[in-house]
């Protein structure tokens, strides 16, 4: 219920689980007046699509509880005071296990946005970071280049894979750069890995003018940077679906192959959180069918 202090926070049921939402007119972006409601709001009516992507997987938030020009921290581990109906997993990192939450349904993904977490991040694996079930292509473009050379290397790249008997999907990061995902059958983490390094040295080899797959930002330039590290147990990616918190509200946002091949213009990769909400069919509705998931090549 409202109090003096936050006279618009609202007291809520979802599935029969209590939220209290606070500060629902606090301003996250402040260059749109973006507030939490319109994050809380998006949030639910992206659900159904997003929440499949995150069944399963510990997820990491990136936090904002002040808004995009505030203070925004990391948040892995369970934090003190969370109800108990949460859904986590146990997970061993470098520095030691961690209970994570897992964003099992409406009222975790609402109860994560209401901490301020606008970002969501997962890992290529459900459960053991030993078996992935998916491959991710991280496209990001060096300085002198755009997400329109991000698309052609997309489309190179998914040559490749359809070679290989692998379908992938496509979507912006929600920054600057787009994602490739090639959902697989339960696939060992060293594989995975191994076979997206191959991948982007084969990009690199036949388009080396337009490609360069090592990390440094001195071979970058002029050039889409393939960054195939995303497919280490450790890392993880923005969600599909996944708000981005630049200075604007951006989206990470599911695309259909001809949507991309049809970009001449950056700006035709950006999309608003309202935008995505409204587009009328999800173009990633066929990820999680196993009827497309991909064996790796011998």
């Amino acid at each position: 219920m409202p109090t003096a202090a936050d006279p618009t926070a609202a007291v809520t049921e979802i599935d029969g689980h209590r939220l209290r939402l606070t500060h629902l007119d606090r301003v996250l972006y402040p260059e749109t007046g973006w507030t939490k409601a319109a994050a809380l709001r998006y949030y639910a009516l992206v659900a159904p699509r997003l929440l499949p992507h995150l069944a399963g997987r510990p997820a990491s938030f990136l936090r904002f509880p002040a808004g995009v020009d505030g203070q925004r921290f990391w948040a892995k581990h369970l934090p003190g005071g969370s109800p108990d109906w949460l859904t986590t997993l146990h997970v061993t990192h470098s520095d030691g296990e961690l209970e994570q939450v897992v964003v099992a349904d409406l009222a975790t993904l609402l109860w994560a946005t209401n901490l301020g977490a606008l970002e969501l991040h997962v890992p290529q694996w459900r459960q053991t970071p030993e078996e992935h079930d998916r491959l991710v292509i991280d496209l990001d473009p060096g300085p002198g280049v755009t997400a329109v050379e991000c698309c052609a290397v997309a489309l190179l790249a998914r040559e490749l894979l359809h070679a290989d008997g692998l379908t992938a999907w496509p979507k912006t990061s929600g920054a600057k750069g787009m994602h490739l995902l090639v959902p697989l059958r339960p696939t060992p983490a060293r594989a995975a890995s191994d076979y997206a390094r191959r991948l982007a040295g084969r990009l690199r080899a036949e388009h080396p003018g337009l490609v360069v797959d090592r990390m440094e930002k001195r071979l970058r330039a002029g050039r889409v940077f393939v960054d195939w590290s995303q497919n280490s147990s450790a890392k993880t990616t923005a969600a599909p679906y996944s708000l981005r918190a630049g200075q604007a509200p951006g989206v990470s946002t599911p695309l259909e192959w001809a949507e991309l091949a049809a970009v001449r213009r950056a700006e035709q990769l950006v999309f608003t959180p309202e935008q995505v909400a409204e587009r009328g069919t999800d173009p990633w509705a066929g990820v999680l069918d196993v009827a497309n998931w991909g064996v790796l090549p011998g």
